[in-house]
């Protein structure tokens, strides 16, 4: 009798400081100093404190966009809307399977709420995921399944997660890692900048990056997000090289700000747009995309200013009308502020406050109505239709397909139309599993010169094909 009420009496105060469990917290905890009891997370509560709750996991695989197959030890992580790394990330085992614990505000009873999660991953032999053309969608935290006894798991479709091989030989590529040293380590872009086109990678929640895909040869390596500057490391590889230990300290350099101009003609009224600025080594010419390091954006921007704060050193391109907003870049380049533009950072004469010479003349888009009006579409026909509006003022029109990474595979030219527009594939023969972009502009002729007048958006216009859906 005396050991039952010696029991009830510690389970009592056990209770009553939820410090029992080696002394971890089942009950309120510090966000900055958690003390939870294993098994457990301190988490943000909708109230504005923080408690000890069963974690959230995001459960997935990652497998070969052609043939489905399983992709073991490729990198996976969570970001934020901001693009931050949040969480743990993983490597993929022999089934291609990764589980991540991401945190999540949860309500009074421990059920996650209000935060969202994007997916990125890497891998070895693939090109990397999303891309411009291939979105990241995002996972809402209040669809996790579970409960604060068995703990919480976001598993769906959308964390099955498509890579795309890449094209050619990659026996002979190898992979550069390191972190960057940073008070603001996550979510960094890291890019491997030497000849050709820059190799890119991103650091996870505690600032680790590795590029994978690299070809042996010297290199910068450049890490890129508003707010925060890095000095470079050189490093040199060999073939099948994995270089580790590439470390990116924090730099005292003054960070810069880019100002420029919007002017919407020829386009609805109330009509916003955006502007990015890219990475010029990762910027792909003929498809005019290219990646854009976190926090460099300025958004719901009308006719007139817009700044670009807190933009490391770097060489850019500056992208206007670059997301899905019924607008696009105007491409008549018989007329000033049309031409795509790059700028060093910071500028050789003005410093730190770079200002663009002349202001971005913006134009209503050619509206895309399949495929891919609202995103990535699947295509069942080996000769899919690209259908898009007319234009109003136009003497012909160009058609581009692009793949996933951004060659050129078909174009057509077709004659002016008083109504939508329906042009046929006739490419050559469309890859399973591979991505896709159409593309189209209208023209006429001016001062003896074919002249595109207006195009589909940047982001619009991808499908993927199967023969087997």
């Amino acid at each position: 009798m005396r050991n039952l009420l010696f029991a009830t009496v510690v389970s009592f105060f056990c209770l009553a400081l939820v410090v029992c469990g080696g002394g971890g917290n089942e009950g309120e905890c510090d966000l900055a100093n958690p003390n939870c009891a294993d098994g457990l997370v301190c988490e943000a509560t909708q109230d504005g404190k923080a408690q000890c709750f069963s974690p959230l996991t995001i459960k997935g695989t990652v497998i070969d966009a052609i043939d489905d197959a399983p992709i073991e030890d490729a990198l996976v992580q969570a970001v934020d809307v901001n693009g931050a790394a949040v969480g743990t990330s993983a490597r993929t085992d022999s089934n291609g399977s990764f589980t991540l614990t991401v945190p999540a505000t949860r309500d009074q009873e421990g059920s996650p709420v209000l935060d969202s999660y994007m997916l990125r991953a890497q891998a070895a032999g693939y090109q990397p995921f999303p891309t411009a053309i291939r979105p990241a969608i995002p996972l809402d935290a209040s669809v996790a399944q579970g409960n604060n006894d068995d703990g919480w798991t976001i598993e769906s479709t959308l964390t099955v997660i498509k890579l795309l091989p890449l094209p050619g030989n990659t026996n002979t590529l190898g992979s550069i890692s390191g972190t960057v040293l940073a008070a603001d380590s996550s979510g960094v872009l890291v890019i491997a900048e030497g000849s050709g086109r820059g190799r890119p990678g991103f650091t996870n929640s505690d600032g680790e990056y590795t590029i994978f895909n690299v070809p042996a040869g010297s290199y910068t390596v450049v890490g890129y997000k508003a707010g925060v500057q890095l000095e470079t490391s050189d490093v040199t590889l060999t073939a099948s090289e994995n270089k580790t230990g590439v470390d990116l300290a924090e730099s005292s350099n003054p960070l810069s700000t880019v100002n420029g101009t919007i002017q919407i003609v020829n386009a609805p009224g109330g009509l916003t747009t955006s502007v990015v600025l890219a990475v010029d080594s990762t910027f792909v010419e003929d498809a005019a995309r290219g990646v854009v390091p976190p926090g460099l954006h300025a958004s719901e921007i009308g006719s007139g200013a817009f700044t670009i704060e807190d933009v490391p050193d770097g060489e850019y391109v500056v992208l206007a009308a670059f997301e899905n907003d019924q607008l696009v870049r105007d491409p008549d380049q018989t007329i000033g502020g049309t031409s795509i533009v790059r700028i060093t950072v910071p500028d050789p004469v003005s410093g730190n406050t770079v200002n663009l010479p002349e202001s971005f003349k913006i134009t209503e888009a050619l509206e895309i109505f399949s495929p891919g009006a609202d995103g990535p579409e699947l295509v069942t026909s080996a000769t899919p239709v690209f259908s898009f509006a007319n234009d109003t003022s136009e003497e012909g029109y160009e058609v581009h397909v692009f793949d996933a990474f951004g060659n050129e595979i078909w174009m057509t030219e077709i004659g002016p139309s008083s109504s939508s527009l329906d042009v046929q594939y006739a490419g050559p023969a469309l890859e399973d599993g591979m991505y896709y972009q159409f593309k189209a502009h209208s023209w006429r002729v001016k001062l003896d010169l074919r002249t595109p007048i207006s195009a589909t958006e940047d982001l619009k216009g991808v499908f993927y094909y199967s023969s087997n859906p």
